[in-house]
């Protein structure tokens, strides 16, 4: 059995979401085990290669942060629309069509604003505000924690 740096971030975001408070994973090459509700409440990743059996990682897989991205200033009168979940960010349905919103658009209760990836899955985040889209926050196809702000608008 093979684990990509994918698949691990997957699993780790999985944990997040979920109830699950320990995970051990098993191969003939590797030893995973994830735990959270820790100190730091930080999910704890413990890899274990058997040695030559895998080859070393180019680089230490990513874990996720224990807040969102800071965001920039909030006025008083704006609406954020946040993330529902750890996920990849996409503002149009596919690569090369329209964005759902643009900046300055108007956009009403039930819209679609983006897609958010998790898992393969593709998850339309639908607006539960009426208004002007005045900032957008993410770039596209970007990750995004849970409760990162994607979208502010301005009600009315």
């Amino acid at each position: 059995m093979q684990l990509d740096h994918n698949q691990l971030r997957e699993l780790i975001a999985l944990l997040g979401e979920s109830d699950i408070q320990e995970l051990k994973l098993e191969g003939d090459d590797f030893r995973l085990e994830l735990r959270r509700n820790l100190p730091a409440s930080q999910p704890q990743v413990v890899m274990q290669a058997a040695p030559a059996a895998m080859p070393a990682p180019a680089a230490a897989p990513a874990m996720p942060s224990a807040a969102p991205p800071a965001a920039p200033a909030v006025r008083g009168d704006l609406v954020e629309i946040t993330a529902p979940m750890v996920a990849t960010f996409y503002r149009a349905p596919s690569p090369g069509d329209p964005a759902f919103v643009e900046l300055g658009a108007r956009i009403n209760v039930g819209q679609t604003v983006c897609i958010l990836e998790a898992m393969k899955l593709m998850n339309e985040l639908e607006s539960e505000v009426s208004g002007e889209v005045v900032e957008i926050l993410v770039e596209n196809g970007t990750p995004v924690e849970f409760g990162q702000v994607l979208m502010r608008v301005k009600p009315g």
